[in-house]
C-alpha cells in the first residue's frame, strides 16, 4: 500500500503511532454513533481514525486480503488532530466532523495520487481537490485513503494494474462489483464510515448491491463531477456508498450542489437543493405507488434467486403501505439500444482532463496504452475506445439524440401510472467468481436517462447479498432515498461480512477449534453404522474461511473406506457434497480448504457435516457434524 509521495507499491500498511486513546470499536458504527462517541468523550477523531486503520491493517493485505485500498492519506492523523482541537474550541461543524471516509481512486486530491487504478498514473498528483472532496473537507471529514477500482472505471469486477483484484468480503472467491468495488468492499468491511464512488453505468449501484450497501446514482447534475477522472462525462456521476440510508443521506447533504466547472449542474439553477436527512420518513412507503418493471427481472435459471428476493421485498413494501402495478415502458428495447456513449467519449474526455493537469505523466488514453502499464484483461477494451477518430462523429451524435426520448419514455410511464418509482433487481445474478465476467446488470436505464436510481439490500442467496433498484423522476432523489429508508427501517437486511469481524485488542480473531459431533439429528442418516468414529483435530479461521481437517476414521479397515466427504444442506432439501476429504482406501487425511460463503453460513449454523462412505454402505455409513468447541 502506498502512502505519501511514493510510487513503488508494497504490502506495508501505514499505521499511526500508538499514542491514542483506548481501542474504539468502529465496525458497523453509523455516523451518528461515531458522533455520539466523540461528543461524550469516549473517542476522538484520532482514535476513530486509528481504529479504522487497524481494521485495514488486519484485513486488507492480511487475513482475508480484501485488497480494497491502494492509497492511505499521510496527513490523516494531523487532519484528525486538528479537527479534535476545533471540536474542543468551537464545537463540530456538522455530522461529518471528524468522520473518516474513503474515496475511489479517481477523485482528485493533492496529497495522494489520483491514478484511476492504472500504474501509468501511479505518480499523478492533482493540483487541487475534486469538487465533492473539497465539500467533504469543508464538512470536517477525515480523508482516510483511496480505494481500488476497475482500471479507468472500464468494467464492473474491480481489477486493475495498480491494485490487482479486490475480493468480496462476503465471499472471497467472488468479485465485489465495480468499478467502485474497492469502495464497496472497504465500506462493507468497515474500513471507514462511508465511501465515495462514481457511476457511469452501474458503478455505484452494482457494488452497493454486491456488498450489502445502499448507493444512489443521483440525478445527472445534482452534484459536480469536476475533479473525477472521467470515463464518459455525459454519463458520469459521483456519490456515496454507505451501510445505512441515514449515512447515505448525511453524505449526500454534504456534497450536492452547483458548480460552474460542471455544466450539468445548471439543472439546479433556480431550485432549492434537496435536504436528504430532513426528507427521511419511516412512513414514506405509505400511499406510495411502485411500478414493477417485469422485463428487468430476467427468466434465466441463474436469475431466479435475485428475482425471488426482490419480489419478496416488493411484498414487504406493500405491507408498509405501498401500492404496486406491473408496468412496461413502450418500445424500451428500441429506445435504449445505442443510447450509451462510453465508447465515444472516453478518449476525448481523458484528453480534456489531462489538459487541465499539465504535470500528469501522460496526456491521453493513447499514451497510457503505449506505456504498457494497463492490466492485460483491460487492454482490448481500452484499445477499442482509443480508436475513435472524431469527437463528434455521426454515430456519437445519434447516440446522444436517443437519450432524451428514452428519459421521456421512462418519465411518461411514471406519470401515466402515477408512480413514485420503478423497481427491479440491481443485478439479476449473484457476484461472479473472480476471473469470470459479471452478468445481469440493469445499469443502462439509469445511466442513459440520467434519472436517479438507488440500490437497497434485500437479502442474501448462496451467502452473498442482493440489491433492489428503485428509479424515480429527475431531481426526485430525496423522495427515492426516503422510500429506501422506510424499507430499510422495517426490514434491516444489513449483515456483517463474516471475513471481517470486530477486532480483538486491535487484532483479527484467531482460529477456532471444531469438534466432530456424532449425535446426528434423527432421520439424517438412517441405519448409521455403529462403532464408527472420527478422531483428530479440526480448526477454522473465521477471517479467511479456511478449514483444516486432520482426521482419521476409526472402526473400519482402510480398504473398506470409499471416502470421507464434507456436505451441507441444499436449499430445496436434501444434501450436497462440497469437498472430498479422504479417498477410497484411506483411513486418515490432512485436508486444507476454503469454504464458500454459503458453506460458512452452514458451519455457523452447525449444519456442515462429514459423511463416511464404505463398501457396505456406499451411500453413507456414518455422519458427524462440525461444531465450534465451547
Amino acid at each position: 500500500m502506498i502512502t505519501g509521495r511514493v510510487t513503488v507499491l508494497t504490502a506495508v500498511v501505514f499505521s499511526f503511532a500508538s499514542d491514542v486513546q483506548a481501542q474504539v470499536t468502529v465496525a458497523e458504527r453509523s455516523i451518528m454513533e461515531l458522533q455520539e462517541l466523540m461528543s461524550s468523550g469516549q473517542a476522538t477523531a484520532v482514535s476513530i481514525t486509528q481504529a479504522y486503520l487497524d481494521r485495514i491493517e488486519a484485513y486488507d493485505q492480511q487475513g482475508p486480503t480484501i485488497n480494497a485500498m491502494v492509497w492511505l492519506n499521510p496527513n490523516a492523523r494531523a487532519d484528525a488532530e486538528a479537527l479534535d482541537r476545533e471540536r474542543a474550541e468551537r464545537g463540530p461543524r456538522g455530522p461529518l466532523h471528524g468522520i473518516p471516509i474513503i474515496l475511489k481512486d479517481n477523485y482528485d486530491t493533492p496529497e495522494m495520487p489520483t491514478a484511476a487504478g492504472t500504474l501509468a498514473l501511479a505518480n499523478h498528483y492533482a493540483p487541487d481537490d475534486a469538487f465533492q472532496v473539497a465539500k467533504l473537507r469543508a464538512a470536517g471529514a477525515v480523508i482516510l485513503g483511496k480505494a481500488n477500482m476497475h482500471e479507468l472505471a472500464s468494467g464492473i469486477t474491480t481489477i486493475s494494474s495498480l491494485g490487482g483484484q479486490t475480493r468480496n468480503p462476503y465471499d472471497l472467491s467472488r468479485n465485489p462489483g465495480g468499478s467502485s468495488g474497492g469502495t464497496g468492499a472497504a465500506i462493507a468491511a468497515s474500513f471507514a464510515a462511508v465511501g465515495w464512488g462514481s457511476d457511469t453505468c452501474g458503478s455505484i449501484r452494482i457494488p452497493a448491491a454486491q456488498n450489502d450497501l445502499v448507493g444512489l446514482r443521483p440525478t445527472k447534475g445534482l452534484s459536480s463531477i469536476d475533479g473525477i477522472i472521467p470515463l464518459a462525462a455525459t454519463q458520469d456521476v459521483g456519490g456515496p456508498l454507505a451501510r445505512t440510508v441515514r449515512d447515505l443521506a448525511i453524505s449526500l447533504d454534504a456534497t450536492v450542489g452547483a458548480d460552474p466547472n460542471d455544466p450539468a449542474t445548471a439543472i439546479l439553477q433556480g431550485r432549492d437543493l434537496p435536504r436528504f436527512v430532513d426528507a427521511l420518513d419511516t412512513d414514506a412507503l405509505r400511499g406510495a405507488r411502485v411500478g414493477i418493471l417485469e422485463d428487468y427481472f430476467g427468466d434465466a435459471p441463474e436469475e431466479a434467486a435475485a428475482a425471488r428476493l426482490v419480489r419478496a421485498a416488493i411484498d414487504q413494501m406493500v405491507e408498509l403501505g405501498a401500492d404496486t402495478v406491473t408496468v412496461e415502458i413502450p418500445d424500451l428495447s428500441e429506445l435504449i439500444s445505442g443510447s450509451g456513449v462510453i465508447g465515444f467519449e472516453t478518449k476525448w474526455d481523458l484528453i480534456d482532463y489531462f489538459a487541465q493537469t499539465p504535470d500528469a505523466p501522460v496526456s491521453s488514453l493513447g499514451e497510457i496504452l503505449e506505456s504498457g502499464l494497463v492490466h492485460e484483461a483491460l487492454t482490448p477494451r481500452m484499445r477499442a475506445r482509443n480508436e475513435s477518430e472524431e469527437r463528434n462523429s455521426e454515430e456519437y451524435l445519434a447516440a446522444l439524440a436517443k437519450r432524451a426520448p428514452l428519459r421521456e419514455a421512462v418519465e411518461a410511464t411514471l406519470n401515466r401510472h402515477s408512480l413514485d418509482a420503478l423497481v427491479f433487481p440491481t443485478v439479476r445474478t449473484i457476484p461472479s467468481v473472480i476471473g469470470d465476467p459479471q452478468r445481469g446488470s440493469s445499469c443502462s436505464l439509469g445511466a442513459n436517462t440520467g434519472l436517479p436510481s438507488i440500490s437497497v439490500p434485500v437479502g442474501f442467496t448462496s451467502g452473498v447479498p442482493i440489491g433492489m433498484e428503485l428509479m424515480a423522476r429527475t431531481l426526485e432523489d430525496a423522495r427515492l432515498v426516503s422510500m429506501a429508508y422506510a424499507y430499510e427501517q422495517a426490514t434491516d437486511h444489513r449483515r456483517v461480512p463474516p471475513t471481517t469481524p470486530t477486532l480483538d485488542n486491535r487484532r483479527a480473531p484467531v482460529r477456532v477449534d471444531l469438534a466432530f459431533r456424532p449425535d446426528e439429528p434423527a432421520g439424517v442418516l438412517p441405519n448409521q453404522v455403529s462403532g464408527l468414529s472420527l478422531q483428530g483435530t479440526s480448526t477454522f479461521d473465521p477471517v479467511t474461511n479456511q478449514l483444516i481437517l486432520d482426521v482419521r476414521v476409526v472402526g473400519v479397515d482402510a480398504e473398506d473406506v470409499l471416502g470421507l466427504a464434507l456436505r451441507f444442506p441444499q436449499e430445496r432439501g436434501g444434501w450436497q457434497v462440497a469437498h472430498l476429504i479422504m479417498r477410497a482406501g484411506e483411513d486418515e487425511a490432512l485436508w486444507v480448504g476454503q469454504l464458500s460463503a454459503r458453506q460458512r453460513e452452514h458451519l455457523d449454523a452447525s449444519e456442515l457435516h462429514l459423511v463416511v462412505l464404505t463398501k457396505s454402505r456406499p451411500l453413507g455409513a456414518a455422519v458427524f457434524g462440525l461444531q465450534r468447541r465451547r
